[in-house]
C-alpha cells in the first residue's frame, strides 16, 4: 500500500522513494537485531526478553484474527469455509494452495449456486494443490541463493494479512525444509513485533539467521522486489480491477481462508510460547490489555520484554 501511494503521488520515482522509506529503516533494525541475536542470543538477558515477548505475540495474533474475522466473515457461508480451511490446515494441506483454492471455490460457489457446499470448497481447494506454486519446497540446503529464491517466491505469491506469512514460513522453513527450528522462527516473530515497520521484514531477520549479512540482504530483496514490480505494472489497472465483481468474490474467499490460517498458526505458536503458568499469565494479561483497554501493542510488547528480562535475571541471580 505504501508503494502504491508513492506511485499515486509521485509516479515511478515516488514508488521507489515511498517503498524504500517504509521498508529500509525496519529492515536495517531487523538486521542489527539478528546480528545481536546470533552473537548474544544465549545470554540470559536476550533469552529473557524473547521469552517475555512470545506470549504477547500470541495475543497480537489473536487480535489480528478477531479484527480480520469480524470484517471478512460477512456471511454464515464464509464462516463455514473458514472452518473447513481450519480443518484442512490441521490435516497439513499446504498453505498457498489453500488460499488460492478457497478463492477459486468461492467464485464457483457464487456463480453456480447461492450457497457453497462443504464438499465443493474442499474439492476446489484440493484440486488446486497440484498446480499452485508454493506448497512444495524445492531446496535442501540453506544456501545464500536458496534463501533469495525462497523469499522471492514468497514475495511473489503471498498476499493478504502479514500474519498469513507465519503459516507459510512455519510450513516451509520449519516443517518441510528444516532450515529453522520452531524456536528460531518464534524468536524472529517476537523481534519483528518489538520493532516498528512492516511485518514482512521478518525476512531480513530470518535471512541473517540462515546465511549472514548476504542472506539478510537477499532475503529482504526477494521479499519486497515483487511488490515494487506488481505496483509498477498494475497501478493503472487497479481502479478497474477494484470494480470487478469476480475479483471481489475471489478476495472474499481468500480472506476467509486467511482468517482460518492465522487462527491455526496462532494455536501452533501458543503451544510453543505458552508453556509455563507465568507465560500464560502474560498472554492473558496481554489479551485483556489489547482487547479491553485498547493499549498500544508496542507498550504491551515492551511490558512482556521487561517481565521476561526480570524473570530470567532473577533465575540466574
Amino acid at each position: 500500500m505504501a508503494i502504491y501511494l508513492g506511485q499515486l503521488r509521485g509516479g515511478l520515482p515516488g514508488l521507489f522513494i515511498a517503498g524504500a522509506a517504509f521498508i529500509l529503516p525496519s529492515a536495517l533494525m531487523m538486521c542489527a537485531m539478528a546480528w545481536a541475536y546470533m552473537r548474544y542470543g544465549a545470554l540470559p538477558q536476550i533469552a529473557g526478553v524473547l521469552w517475555g515477548v512470545k506470549p504477547v505475540v500470541v495475543a497480537l495474533i489473536a487480535q489480528a484474527v478477531w479484527s480480520l474475522g469480524k470484517t471478512v466473515l460477512k456471511s454464515r457461508e464464509l464462516a463455514v469455509i473458514a472452518a473447513i480451511v481450519l480443518g484442512l490446515a490441521a490435516m497439513k494441506v499446504s498453505t498457498l494452495p489453500l488460499l488460492i483454492g478457497t478463492g477459486v471455490a468461492w467464485i464457483a460457489a457464487n456463480r453456480f449456486g447461492a450457497k457453497p457446499a462443504a464438499g465443493s470448497v474442499a474439492a476446489g481447494t484440493s484440486s488446486t494443490i497440484g498446480t499452485a506454486a508454493g506448497g512444495a519446497a524445492t531446496f535442501v540446503a540453506a544456501t545464500t541463493t536458496g534463501v533469495f529464491l525462497y523469499f522471492l517466491k514468497i514475495g511473489a505469491l503471498l498476499f493478504g494479512s502479514g500474519y498469513v506469512l507465519l503459516a507459510v514460513l512455519r510450513e516451509d522453513l520449519v516443517l518441510k525444509m528444516h532450515w529453522l527450528s520452531e524456536t528460531q522462527l518464534l524468536d524472529g516473530i517476537a523481534v519483528s513485533q518489538a520493532t516498528p515497520g512492516p511485518f514482512f521484514t521478518v525476512a531480513t531477520f530470518l535471512g541473517y539467521v540462515l546465511s549472514g549479512w548476504r542472506g539478510a540482504g537477499l532475503a529482504t530483496l526477494g521479499m519486497f522486489v515483487p511488490a515494487f514490480m506488481y505496483v509498477a505494472a498494475t497501478a493503472n489497472v487497479l481502479p478497474r480491477l477494484r470494480k470487478s465483481p469476480t475479483a471481489g468474490i475471489f478476495l472474499d474467499g481468500v480472506n476467509a481462508a486467511a482468517v482460518a490460517l492465522m487462527a491455526f498458526v496462532g494455536f501452533q505458536f501458543a503451544r510453543e510460547a505458552v508453556m509455563t503458568p507465568l507465560a500464560a499469565v502474560i498472554a492473558v494479561a496481554s489479551v485483556v490489555l489489547i482487547f479491553r483497554f485498547k493499549v498500544n501493542s508496542a507498550w504491551v510488547v515492551l511490558g512482556g520484554a521487561a517481565i521476561g528480562l526480570i524473570v530470567k535475571l532473577a533465575a540466574h541471580a
